[in-house]
């Protein structure tokens, strides 16, 4: 089985705002701007290889042929609700022209399996590529279930990005979708007995909303 490799960014800004956002003591208000940056810094590394075509400008001096988005690859950016929505802000201001799909999953307290409760994609998704968001891959369900579903839709490419990893999520993910590749800022060391990362970051959503 040919499995894609996860790709760590490793920018020194990405890093500096993660281990700020690590800190137990950062602010809600903190958190939830740190995460939007990070989105915007990870989106910029993740469309590296986004295609370009040369298209006749003119500036004020001369005209000339300019590198441009290639207006065929489109991209759909779907956050995996709730926490995924920070992400989801950064990258939309560096790529605004992305559409948006969401889902919305929650985990099982017991079984940590995920249970969808919300999902809607842009309805031209078979044509794009999807950018598929969320802070933490720990056990690697949501994520597992959330390309199960975005793949009934048979979309151009699929990539998965996150803040977080755990060696088991990613295992779990790559078992399941060999075929996306993973980009992250960081692959911590496991996952404790209630399946959060560590040494992690505490719960994103509760941090990002001030919910506990």
């Amino acid at each position: 089985m040919n499995v894609l490799p996860v790709t760590i960014i490793d920018h020194p800004l990405v890093q500096h705002k993660l281990t700020l956002m690590r800190q137990g003591e950062t602010s809600t208000t903190k958190f939830r701007q740190l995460l939007k940056e990070i989105g915007m810094l990870l989106a910029y590394e993740v469309t590296r290889d986004l295609p370009l075509k040369n298209q006749t400008i003119q500036t004020p001096l001369a005209s000339m042929e300019a590198p441009m988005l290639a207006s065929d690859k489109k991209l759909v950016i779907v956050p995996i609700l709730r926490a995924g929505q920070g992400l989801l802000d950064g990258m939309l201001e560096l790529i605004p022209s992305a559409r948006v799909g969401h889902i919305g999953l929650y985990r099982d307290p017991t079984t940590h399996i995920a249970v969808e409760y919300y999902f809607k994609l842009p309805h031209d998704v078979e044509h794009r590529d999807v950018l598929v968001v969320d802070p933490m891959l720990a056990t690697g369900n949501s994520a597992v279930a959330a390309v199960d579903r975005i793949k009934e839709y048979t979309p151009h490419s699929i990539k998965f990005i996150c803040l977080l990893a755990a060696p088991e999520g990613i295992a779990h993910f790559q078992e399941q979708h060999p075929n996306v590749p993973i980009f992250t800022a960081a692959v911590d060391d496991k996952l404790d007995e209630h399946g959060y990362i560590l040494p992690g970051l505490g719960d994103a959503g509760d941090r990002l909303y001030g919910t506990k």
